[in-house]
């Protein structure tokens, strides 16, 4: 696709991990890429260096908030597709962003912020104290408005969980013992987010994932917890000692840890115990997978991932 065709892209958490690897990924594709900083931002020495970063590989910073919406109009007229990597406790602020998409009337693509499970389809709503749930609002609403959609259903990132091999608390890889949640045969799923970065960006002006759930599940990276401590134990050369934790001990755990301390256990629970990520079919779920309609992006494998970790 030529550079003149390709969408003008706003980008709304550019200073956050995601964000920052999606306006990287949007200028990889040469696409005209906007990115929406909020004043604070400025102030904050990290997120400072990464506006910095961006402004001189293209990128054009714009400043305003999901809680102005004129200010965010006028930057939605400069623009064609919205992506939202705001944090998960900023998701129900992007009403006021859809309210704005809808009075723009210009924009032909949105990317709410999900980039995890599907909120469709998780069974755990008991327990995650509204994480899906405010997620499965903001479909409905704009699904109700009528807007033009994708959703990015990415699964864990590779960054959560994988670096303490999916034991909540811990902070490096284990090497004698490691507890297995459930039987150990459940499949989960997690893709590097620069990955996730570049299958986002590769469906904005794809036909084949408008208004669908673009949903990554990475053959190589589609794994049970026996799996894989199986590659970190060909990693490190020994066995570890399993201690099967059951679906009742792990629940009681987590009615007995407060929020937000419980969460990881909440998410393994829906995971590796409930099968959240896989149990359904994807195309029965309005859905795409992202590796078979880029089959030219590599990814990286928990192998590798895991290998790099040593």
């Amino acid at each position: 696709m030529a550079a003149e065709s390709r969408s003008r892209i706003l980008i709304i958490g550019v200073t956050g991990n995601l964000g920052f690897e999606l306006a990287k990924a949007s200028t990889a594709a040469s696409h005209p890429t906007f990115g929406l900083v909020r004043d604070s931002a400025f102030s904050d020495p990290n997120k400072l260096q990464k506006i910095q970063n961006l402004s001189n590989h293209g990128v054009q910073i714009i400043k305003g908030s999901l809680q102005e919406e004129d200010g965010l109009i006028e930057a939605l007229k400069q623009v064609d597709v919205v992506i939202c990597a705001v944090a998960s406790a900023q998701v129900l602020d992007q009403k006021l962003l859809i309210s704005a998409i809808k009075r723009a009337g210009c924009i032909k693509r949105f990317f709410p912020s999900e980039f995890g499970g599907d909120p469709d389809r998780t069974r755990v709503s008991n327990l995650d104290h509204g994480f899906y749930s405010t997620k499965a609002e903001i479909r409905r609403l704009v699904e109700a408005e009528g807007i033009p959609y994708t959703y990015i259903s990415c699964n864990f990132f590779a960054s959560f969980l994988l670096p303490s091999l999916i034991q909540p608390g811990l902070q490096t890889l284990p090497r004698d013992k490691v507890n297995i949640f459930g039987d150990g045969n459940v499949k989960g799923v997690f893709v590097e987010e620069s990955e996730v970065a570049a299958f986002t960006i590769s469906a904005v002006d794809d036909p084949r994932t408008l208004n669908k759930v673009l949903y990554l599940r990475p053959p190589g990276n589609t794994l049970t917890m026996n799996e894989i401590v199986d590659i970190w134990e060909q990693k490190v050369g020994k066995h570890l000692v399993r201690n099967y934790i059951s679906e009742e001990e792990l629940l009681q755990k987590i009615h007995e840890t407060p929020y937000p301390e419980n969460m990881q256990m909440v998410f393994i629970y829906s995971v590796f115990v409930k099968g959240d990520q896989t149990y359904f079919d994807i195309a029965s779920s309005n859905g795409v997978e992202g590796t078979q309609l880029y089959p030219l992006i590599k990814y990286t494998t928990v192998s590798e991932i895991l290998g790099g970790m040593l």
